[in-house]
């Protein structure tokens, strides 16, 4: 799949994750819509997992930490076949196993996340198993800037590093917002490359809207006997003109007329990608 052809699928999956967060009357929008061409890269490029080898003991790990922005990975694992598209109306609706959080109700979903600081502790376990075991598979967690501020994250951190646990990679949706405002005023992570490799991880500073950059720092491990950090600088609420860097729309709902605008702006953005080709 070429970087154009992403690129319109990413028009595809922002319209589909916000009328789910429509549908359900919440949701994590601008977190959502950060995070979402890291998933597009990582699901469609990386990843080897699919709804086939989703049970398959080689297959490869994703624990979305950020468990807050669920409706993008919703929308991502419908797109690949895990679960029928259809699904994504029925997210917070009665009796649905379609939550506001990662639930492993649902198919793709490999661990029940939301309490923020969980994610990366996890993987380290994971992937301390798959080094124990000789396994051929990798681990990826995606965690938000803000959920930095929990101290579990760098416990973890220092663990991975102490096993040489190179088949991690622990991606940073970089946005510089959360929930009540800017992550430099709520709880400064500055400098943050600095700060993960004195931690003994290698990192990796990038777009995380470019897709050819996204795909060269997560085909590999960047270091042997090193975890992976790639720290990708996002905007909040990406591709919709009056969402981005905007705090409100952390976990803003859109209304009728909103919806109606920002799914039009986004046919607009299609329209430029295909008179592109």
């Amino acid at each position: 799949m070429t970087d154009r052809e992403l690129q319109l699928k990413a028009v595809h999956l922002r319209k589909k994750t916000l009328e789910a967060i429509f549908e359900a009357g919440a949701g994590h929008t601008g977190g959502g819509l950060s995070c979402l061409d890291i998933l597009n890269v990582l699901y469609n490029r990386i990843l080897n997992v699919s709804p086939k080898t989703s049970s398959d003991p080689h297959r490869d790990r994703y624990v979305q930490s950020k468990g807050h922005s669920v409706e993008a990975l919703y929308a991502v694992l419908a797109d690949r076949g895990f679960f029928p598209e259809a699904d994504l109306k029925t997210i917070c609706h009665y009796k649905s196993h379609y939550v506001g959080h990662p639930t492993r109700h649902i198919p793709g979903i490999e661990m029940n996340t939301g309490a923020l600081g969980h994610g990366l502790p996890i993987c380290i376990g994971m992937a301390l198993a798959g080094k124990m075991d000789s396994a051929p598979y990798r681990v990826f967690t995606l965690l938000g800037d803000g959920e930095l501020a929990e101290g579990s994250n760098w416990e973890a951190a220092l663990a991975a590093a102490h096993y040489k646990l190179d088949n991690l990679t622990a991606i940073i949706d970089h946005n510089t917002l959360q929930i009540t405002g800017h992550t430099r005023d709520v709880m400064s992570n500055a400098p943050l490359d600095e700060k993960w490799r004195a931690f003994g991880w290698s990192v990796k500073v990038l777009d995380g809207h470019d897709y050819a950059a996204l795909t060269g720092a997560l085909s590999r491990p960047a270091e042997i006997g090193k975890p992976t950090c790639v720290i990708a600088n996002t905007t909040k609420g990406k591709g919709v003109s009056f969402m981005e860097n905007v705090v409100k729309w952390h976990h803003g709902v859109p209304n009728e007329a909103e919806l109606k605008q920002a799914l039009s702006e986004l046919s607009a953005t299609e329209a430029n990608l295909k008179g592109a080709l």
